[in-house]
């Protein structure tokens, strides 16, 4: 991994993306099966007869896909913690088959008025496919170290 990136070294407007990766049918039912049960994501032939006509991935399961990608592109931000996600949206269905890939830009960061060791840094988080649709995006508010920490006395 690379060096860690902290709070100054982020820049407002830059972008990052991942490679992209396969939605894979087995992996989406299991975790459909023990997670988030519902017919269209757990039954492949009950899904027939969904609106979407077809087994379609869990939206917290697309959200595991997109933590997992983003980590290749942001494991190296000297994050503390996420405080908020807002304008959650699935605007696309994830299925398997699907070619996803991570994206984010970084949207506007100030100090922390709390502490100074801290900066807050706000992101667009954007899972996309093999068409560039957009299959689930965020807003997302985070603690960033603004230097390596200190070693208590």
């Amino acid at each position: 991994m690379s060096a860690r990136r902290y709070y100054n070294d982020l820049v407002v407007g830059e972008t990052r993306e991942s490679h992209a990766a396969t939605v894979e049918l087995d992996a989406l039912l299991a975790f459909a099966r023990a997670y988030d049960p519902q017919y269209f994501h757990a039954d492949p032939e009950a899904a027939l007869d969904s609106v979407f006509g077809e087994v379609i991935a869990s939206g917290i399961y697309t959200m595991a896909l997109w933590r997992k990608l983003d980590h290749e592109i942001s494991g190296d931000i000297a994050w503390i913690c996420g405080i908020a996600w807002e304008d959650v949206k699935w605007p696309v269905a994830v299925r398997a088959g699907d070619r996803l890939r991570a994206r984010f830009e970084c949207l506007a960061k100030r100090p922390s008025s709390a502490d100074a060791t801290r900066g807050v840094v706000e992101f667009r988080y954007m899972l996309l496919n093999q068409r560039d649709e957009i299959a689930w995006t965020c807003r997302s508010i985070n603690l960033v170290e603004t230097g390596p920490r200190q070693a208590a006395p």
